[in-house]
């Protein structure tokens, strides 16, 4: 896909390949840009080209997690996660036959892109720091039981 045809502009950083900076975009603590809107785009521009049932799967957000009194209050990945989810209902609404989510990662794990534990994704927080140190123990954050809810009313509560 086309970002831009200025390419003077200023970069971002992807998972496999930059592109030029969305300047009304918000990005993550790692440069990855937030773009809800320009899912159900490309969900809507993928289904029109091909008409084969799509799967969106790795969809998440990379973000230093904090324990606060033995508890990780991660609204940001909620309000990360339920924005995307509601942009591919919409996309559904559009008729995009989408068969199905995946959040990248259920659980914290060594970021791929950046061989780091404190970029953490999962609804479960893992207790190991960047050197592998710590007692691994797992702690539900607020996201499980908001993903929870979600599962379980099979996305009517978005």
């Amino acid at each position: 896909m086309l970002s831009s045809v200025a390419p003077e502009g200023q970069t971002t950083q992807g998972n496999l390949m930059n592109s030029l900076k969305n300047p009304y975009l918000e990005a993550s603590d790692w440069g990855w840009q937030i773009d809800p809107i320009g899912l159900r785009i490309v969900l809507n521009e993928l289904w029109d080209r091909y008409r084969v049932p799509l799967f969106i799967v790795e969809n998440g957000l990379g973000a230093v997690d904090e324990v606060v009194d033995g508890k990780i209050h991660d609204d940001y990945r909620i309000d990360y996660l339920s924005k995307h989810m509601a942009e591919a209902k919409k996309a559904v609404e559009d008729g995009v036959d989408l068969i199905g989510y995946l959040s990248w990662a259920p659980i914290d794990l060594i970021s791929m892109s950046t061989s780091e534990m404190s970029k953490r994704y999962g609804y479960i927080y893992v207790d190991q720091d960047n050197y592998g140190n710590g007692s691994m123990k797992r702690m539900k954050k607020d996201s499980f039981e908001w993903y929870k809810n979600i599962i379980s009313t099979n996305g009517a509560s978005l």
